[in-house]
């Protein structure tokens, strides 16, 4: 009985000519990432109108070397959005760990790295620029990479 009615529920694929030759084309050309390729065969396989027949989700996951649950999401995504959003990784909206200097945070440094050095310093360091802001209370702690990232982001650099 259940097999029925997941069967009934299950996200039909049917994919035009052109769109089982771009399929195929990302299959075959080497240049995308190996998620992608594996999507576009799972989609391939998934074809309601394949031409040597109907793939169950338990035979793709067994041909592709993938979970069925990867199998249908992939198939869900594909009816849901088409292609694009069955193929695509999911942006995320926010990063995973907030950046530790705004643009605030931003201005502040490139301030503070077109200013005087401190007495005794010929001109300012990456460690010095750390000390500063952490002094200035702009950041708690904040690690010397952040800072040679955010003023090469902002070209602006040491100098000599």
């Amino acid at each position: 009985m259940e097999g029925t009615s997941a069967r009934s529920r299950k996200a039909k694929v049917q994919l035009t000519e052109q769109q089982r030759v771009d399929l195929e084309q990302i299959t075959r050309n080497g240049v995308n990432s190996a998620k992608r390729i594996m999507h576009a065969r799972v989609l391939l396989l998934a074809d309601q109108t394949h031409p040597l027949g109907r793939y169950t989700d338990q035979q793709i996951a067994q041909t592709l070397s993938v979970n069925v649950k990867t199998v249908s999401r992939i198939r869900q995504s594909f009816v849901k959005g088409g292609i694009p959003l069955a193929l695509e990784r999911q942006h995320r909206a926010t990063p995973p760990i907030e950046p530790k200097l705004d643009g605030r945070g931003e201005a502040t440094l490139v301030a503070i790295c077109c200013s005087e050095p401190p007495s005794g310093h010929a001109r300012w360091s990456l460690q010095l620029m750390v000390d500063e802001l952490v002094k200035r209370k702009i950041v708690s702690s904040i690690c010397r990479e952040t800072v040679r990232k955010t003023l090469k982001k902002t070209n602006c650099g040491l100098g000599v």
